[in-house]
């Protein structure tokens, strides 16, 4: 049992340094940070940025560098969208919905 908590701290630090990289390379090119783990109703939000008018939704995964990236599942792609809309509205943007469909 203490070898799977090790490994689930593991992980959750190794995500924690890749948002953390995330986010050093957003704030370095002038992009402000709105949130970082924004947790609604629907799901989480790992990072979002925002760039003069622009929102950034941002999901991290730390992969093996020698595998391929694929993109999130299509269940994975409903539940950041609901999150997503979820967010737009709960701060008041609901406006910027039309360019989240």
């Amino acid at each position: 049992m203490q070898k799977k908590a090790f490994k689930g701290k593991k992980n959750y630090l190794a995500g924690l340094t890749a948002e953390h990289s995330i986010i050093a390379d957003y704030t370095a090119r002038s992009h402000k940070v709105l949130a970082h783990r924004w947790g609604g109703l629907i799901g989480k939000i790992d990072l979002i940025f925002a760039d003069s008018d622009t929102l950034i939704f941002t999901e991290v995964k730390k992969a093996n560098p020698h595998k391929s990236l694929a993109g999130p599942e299509p269940k994975q792609q409903l539940r950041i969208y609901q999150a997503t809309s979820e967010f737009l509205v709960k701060t008041n943007r609901p406006s910027c919905l039309q360019n989240v469909l």
